[in-house]
């Protein structure tokens, strides 16, 4: 009886669950799961998720005192938030969570230090300790530096909206734990950019970006793990077979548990070390020079940006709204 694509990836890679939605990390069992704004706002507007959203609203009431205003309790509540769904996210997967800094700061090495160091606390008053979390932040120069700084006080980081091979390397010199290289993004930026609707899996510019990080990596012993993310197809999934690990959504976890036939191993250290690549050292003006003439990571880490701050802006309004059907409730 052939397999199923999804057992036999896990054979070679590591499978994480890319959503908030615990109903599907249930199902699915992945080893980690991650989440981001985006997903985090999906989840809290889901009805099945209402008593997450609420406790954390009212705990962060009691908490912010009676003299607080609704701004400063939805402030305290939105910080929370993310690490309540982290709690019940880690009662299901034996791995671990990855929780984003507040996306607003992405270009603040400081405020993302202290940030980072605050969720650890959240987690670690909640009894989980540091080597559960990957505390998840956008790869901008100022990002990684503070990613850094949390790695060496033993805080594990994933350094996301990472596009290309710069801000790649430099994660890895920075000693990070995990990066996620985009996939489907790149492509987007490509369909976008030369007008064609599609390409071949095993020339998709997303799945080429990610085999080029993963083969630089273990060319020269690169600790930092390669998480493939942001899928738009299996194709692109089943060409990445091998990779350290990669996080996928619930419909193509689906897709990929429902097609029986071969997958062969596309990604493989041992074949990386015999390859030629050049080694790049990256300080920051060689990080600014390559990403100004990226014009794919250039563009795509702009938005991702952007995108993850909307997605914020919008829970924080989703909480006020709650808050005060939360508040005429408790005073009848």
């Amino acid at each position: 009886m052939s397999k199923n694509l999804l057992e036999q990836l896990r054979e070679i890679t590591v499978v994480v669950a890319d959503t908030g939605d615990i109903k599907a990390i249930e199902k699915f069992k992945p080893r980690d799961a991650t989440t981001n704004p985006s997903l985090i706002t999906a989840a809290a507007q889901m009805p099945e998720y209402q008593e997450i959203v609420d406790q954390t609203l009212l705990q962060a009431k009691k908490d912010a005192g009676a003299g607080a205003t609704q701004a400063q309790i939805v402030s305290l509540a939105f910080e929370r938030l993310a690490v309540s769904f982290g709690l019940k996210i880690l009662q299901i997967i034996p791995g671990r969570v990855s929780t984003e800094v507040d996306a607003r700061l992405s270009y603040d090495t400081e405020a993302t230090i202290t940030k980072g160091r605050e969720i650890i606390a959240q987690y670690k008053a909640a009894g989980i300790g540091p080597e559960r979390i990957l505390i998840k932040i956008a790869s901008t120069w100022e990002g990684i530096k503070a990613a850094e700084v949390l790695e060496k006080e033993g805080i594990h980081c994933n350094l996301t909206l990472l596009f290309g091979l710069h801000q790649a390397i430099a994660c890895a010199e920075a000693g990070i734990t995990l990066i996620s290289p985009f996939v489907g993004r790149i492509l987007d930026w490509y369909k976008k950019s030369t007008g064609r609707d599609s390409y071949p899996a095993a020339e998709d510019p997303g799945v080429v970006s990610v085999t080029t990080i993963y083969n630089y990596y273990k060319k020269f012993g690169h600790k930092t793990e390669v998480m493939g993310a942001s899928f738009r197809n299996v194709g692109e999934i089943t060409e990445l077979a091998g990779c350290d690990l990669l996080t996928i959504s619930p419909s193509l976890l689906g897709e990929l548990q429902a097609t029986i036939g071969d997958l062969p191993r596309k990604l493989d250290a041992s074949k990386a070390a015999s390859m030629e690549i050049a080694k790049i050292s990256i300080d920051k003006a060689t990080f600014d020079k390559m990403h100004a003439e990226d014009r794919m990571a250039y563009d795509k880490l702009d938005e991702g940006i952007k995108g993850f701050t909307k997605a914020l802006e919008d829970l924080e309004k989703l909480l006020a709204e709650r808050l005060a059907k939360l508040e005429v409730v408790a005073s009848h």
